[in-house]
């Protein structure tokens, strides 16, 4: 699957950019050098200037792309979400079980990103950015009217396939898109305290304890409410 997808080119809402990054040689350097600027130092200490800096260009010349940080992060988050739904048609295509479906799904959710490029962007970078700094393009007082503009809309979309999954096992269940958003929230939250806050998680010595974590959880939640 890593060599189908690496030349995979992800489409992003024209809400999300000033000027497309994918346009221009600068605009490809702007994303790929702050990816590696974010995971290196945090998105709080991520400034336009030092990214600047580091590819060498007027900090202006970045704005001409993205109107703030802010925007830029909504990009990479919107990006790897985009990203995340080629993956699981990719993976879940030819599966006839929803339940299969489901703990593919999961397992997508929860594990650990690998070292793979994909449209040039390491894929276990924007990951780990996702997982820490991910809520800030949300938890902001401008969120109803980035939502209008389609900021969430690959998340959005992404959470829909899971969700449909989940009606197909129980057409009854009332819960599929909250259900769906516990797990990603929450299987980001616990790999978080896994490294830095262990005893606000029961991190184990197996390597995939999360995942099946959440994978009893989804399908307790269902069989429940059947």
């Amino acid at each position: 699957m890593k060599h189908i997808l690496a030349n995979l080119k992800i489409s992003i809402s024209k809400n999300l950019y000033l000027t497309d990054p994918n346009s221009s040689i600068l605009g490809r350097n702007i994303i790929l050098n702050s990816i590696e600027i974010i995971d290196e130092m945090g998105f709080e200490k991520f400034t336009f200037k030092k990214l600047g800096n580091t590819i060498e260009s007027p900090e202006a010349s970045i704005y001409r792309y993205f109107k703030n940080k802010n925007q830029l992060l909504t990009y990479l988050n919107s990006w790897y979400w985009s990203y995340m739904e080629y993956q699981l048609v990719f993976e879940t295509t030819n599966i006839d079980s929803p339940e299969k479906r489901l703990e593919k799904a999961i397992l997508l959710i929860t594990s650990n990103s690998k070292e793979y490029i994909i449209d040039g962007i390491n894929l276990a970078k924007i990951h780990k950015i996702l997982i820490a700094e991910s809520a800030k393009s949300y938890l902001t007082k401008d969120v109803d009217k980035i939502n209008k503009e389609g900021a969430f809309q690959s998340y959005k979309q992404f959470v829909s396939r899971i969700s449909e999954i989940i009606i197909e096992i129980n057409p009854q269940y009332l819960y599929p898109q909250m259900l769906v958003t516990t797990i990603i929230e929450g299987a980001h939250l616990q790999s978080f305290f896994a490294e830095h806050l262990p005893r606000l998680t029961n991190k184990l010595n197996t390597p995939n304890y999360i995942t099946t974590f959440y994978t009893n959880l989804a399908f307790l939640s269902i069989k429940d409410n059947k």
